[in-house]
C-alpha cells in the first residue's frame, strides 16, 4: 500500500492536469472504498495485496496528492496556515480512530470492519466533489478589486492549465537537492512511529502506557502543525529556512531520545518529536511552491512523493537491522536524528540557490528586457555590476 501511494503520485499529478483536481480525488475515493470493500470478502492472500495494496494504495495516493494540489491554487496569503489546517485530519485520524477500529473489530470481526471502513471512504468522493475547481475570470483593468485580498486573485489569475508532466523539473539543480531532502527525511520520519512503542514496553512500561505515547505524540503533531502553520504565514522568516530550523531540532531531539529511561522523560521528548515533526509536515510540502512556482507544483509534488518512497522504504529496515545488530532500541533513534540533520544541510543548499536566482535575472529574462528596450528605442546594455 505504502509503495502504490507514492509511485502512484506522478500518475495522480498527470490525471490532475488533465481531468482536474476534483475529478481524481472522487476517483480515489472510490479505489479506496473499493479496496477495503474487496479485502473484506477474505477470499485469499494474494486477493488482500490486490484489493488493500494496490487499490487501497493508488486510491490514497489520488485523494491526498490533487487534495494538497488544490489547497495551494486556491489560498496564496493564507497558503502556510491553510495547508496545516487541511492536514491536520491526520492527527485527529490518529487519536479517534484507533480505539473505534478496535471496537469495530470486536462488534463486527475484522471483515466487517473493513465493510464498514470501506462505506466510509465513499466520504471521499463528497469531499472531492466539493473541491471546486477555480475558473478564469475576465480581468477588467477599469474596475479595481474592492476585497483587495491576496487571495481573490488566485480566483482572479487561476494557474494556466499543464497538459504535460514537467519531467524537465529534474534538471533544476535546487529541486534536486530538495529531492535529497526529502530521501533523507523520509528515511527519518518513519522510523520514531515505529519504534518508540516497542522501545517503552522494553524499559518495562505496560501496554496500555506505552500505547498512549502515540496517542500524545499525535496530539503534539497537531499542534506543531498548526503552530508551524501559523508562524509561516507571518512570513517572519522564509519558508525554507524555517524548514532547515524545525528539521535541525527534529533530528537533535531525536538524537536525544533514547536518554528517557522512564515515562515522564519519554513522554516530553516524544512531545518535542511530535511537535516538531507536525512543524515539518506543515511547510515541507508548501516549500515545494517557493522552488518550482505554482505552475510546476502538481509536477514538482508528484516528483517529490516518488523519489521520496526511496528513504521511507530503506529507512525503517535500516533501523530494524541496527537494533538487531547492537541488542539496543537506541540505535533507530540516532539513525533517525543523524539523516534527519543530513537532510536539514540540503535544505540550506536549496534555499541559497533559490535566493541567488532571485537576486540575479536569468538570461530569459535579460533578452526580454533587451527586446523591449529596442522597441523603445532604447539600447540597453547589460553587465555583471548592473544585471540587478
Amino acid at each position: 500500500m505504502i509503495v502504490m501511494f507514492h509511485l502512484g503520485a506522478p500518475v495522480a499529478s498527470v490525471l490532475s492536469m488533465h481531468c482536474t483536481q476534483r475529478a481524481v480525488i472522487m476517483m480515489g475515493g472510490l479505489l479506496t472504498a473499493s479496496g477495503m470493500i474487496l479485502a473484506s470478502l477474505d477470499l485469499s492472500l494474494p486477493w488482500m495485496y490486490l484489493s488493500i495494496g494496490v487499490l487501497q494504495g493508488l486510491g490514497l495516493s489520488f485523494s491526498w496528492l490533487p487534495a494538497n494540489s488544490i489547497v495551494s491554487h486556491y489560498f496564496l496569503k493564507w497558503r502556510p496556515i491553510a495547508y496545516a489546517i487541511a492536514s491536520s485530519g491526520e492527527c485527529v485520524f490518529a487519536m479517534v480512530f484507533s480505539p473505534f477500529f478496535q471496537w469495530l473489530i470486536e462488534v463486527y470481526t475484522w471483515q466487517g470492519a473493513l465493510l464498514i471502513i470501506g462505506s466510509l471512504q465513499l466520504n471521499i468522493c463528497v469531499c472531492g466533489a466539493l473541491m471546486r475547481p477555480l475558473e478564469s475570470k475576465p480581468h477588467n483593468p477599469t474596475k479595481p478589486n474592492k476585497d483587495n485580498h491576496q487571495d481573490s486573485k488566485a480566483a482572479d489569475d487561476p494557474m494556466p492549465k499543464k497538459l504535460s508532466f514537467q519531467w524537465t523539473l529534474l534538471r533544476k539543480p535546487e529541486f534536486l537537492l530538495y529531492i535529497l531532502f526529502a530521501i533523507f527525511a523520509a528515511a527519518g520520519f518513519f522510523i520514531p512511529p515505529l519504534f518508540v512503542v516497542p522501545y517503552a514496553t522494553s524499559l518495562g512500561l505496560k501496554n496500555y502506557w506505552a500505547a498512549s505515547i502515540l496517542s500524545v505524540l499525535a496530539l503534539a503533531d497537531l499542534l506543531g502543525r498548526l503552530a508551524c502553520g501559523w508562524l509561516a504565514n507571518l512570513r517572519l522568516v522564509r519558508n525554507l529556512q524555517l524548514l532547515t530550523m524545525v528539521v535541525t531540532m527534529l533530528g537533535v531531539v531525536l538524537l536525544l531520545l533514547p536518554i528517557g529511561k522512564d515515562y515522564s522523560v519519554l513522554l516530553v521528548f516524544s512531545s518535542l518529536y511530535g511537535f516538531l515533526f507536525g512543524c515539518v509536515v506543515a511547510i515541507h510540502v508548501m516549500s515545494i511552491v517557493d522552488i518550482v512556482g505554482l505552475e510546476g507544483f502538481d509536477s514538482g509534488l508528484g516528483l517529490f512523493m516518488l523519489f521520496r518512497s526511496i528513504g521511507g522504504f530503506i529507512g525503517p529496515p535500516a533501523a530494524g537491522w541496527l537494533v538487531d545488530l547492537d541488542k539496543d532500541f537506541g540505535a533507530c533513534f540516532y539513525l533517525s536524528g543523524l539523516v534527519l540533520i543530513i537532510s536539514g544541510v540540503f535544505v540550506v543548499l536549496v534555499d541559497r540557490l533559490v535566493e541567488r536566482k532571485k537576486a540575479s535575472p536569468s538570461d530569459t529574462e535579460l533578452e526580454a528586457t533587451q527586446a523591449f528596450a529596442y522597441k523603445m528605442g532604447v539600447k540597453l546594455v547589460v553587465s555583471e555590476s548592473n544585471c540587478k
